[in-house]
């Protein structure tokens, strides 16, 4: 089984200068350059073309990992539920089905899209394993 390989390899900044830098930037209602010119406050000299690179790169990685966390942890009580939603939606022209898990808050656990309605898709999705099945 091979390693997984590092996302920040190639850059210079450490990966916790990098996790700030996204997550100032997708807390607060902070522009790019205000995120700079914070960091700038803090001795980090970094341009905003900067954060934004690394918030495009970084983003969802770091939203799947919060997710992800969110879910275990609600998943450990009792009174935790999630909903199993069905759309009929036109992408391209074409009409598909959108499948969406979503708990008790409207939190959006997993997304999932098919052409056909079929059985197997949404047994797939009600078991929050899509990329398993």
């Amino acid at each position: 089984m091979t390693k997984p390989a590092n996302p920040f390899r190639y850059f210079d900044s450490s990966p916790e200068v990098i996790r700030l830098v996204v997550m100032m930037y997708i807390k607060y209602p902070l522009s790019l350059r205000n995120v700079e010119d914070l960091l700038f406050e803090r001795g980090i000299d970094i341009c905003h073309e900067t954060v934004r690179l690394w918030w495009n790169r970084f983003g969802p990685m770091f939203a799947a990992e919060i997710r992800k966390k969110r879910v275990d942890r609600m998943r450990a009580h009792t009174h935790w539920r999630w909903h199993l939603d069905e759309v009929y939606v036109k992408i391209n022209g074409e009409m598909h089905y959108l499948w969406r898990v979503v708990d008790h808050e409207g939190e959006v656990l997993e997304s999932f899209v098919t052409k056909t309605r079929d059985k197997a898709a949404g047994h797939c999705q009600s078991k929050l394993s899509a990329r398993r099945c």
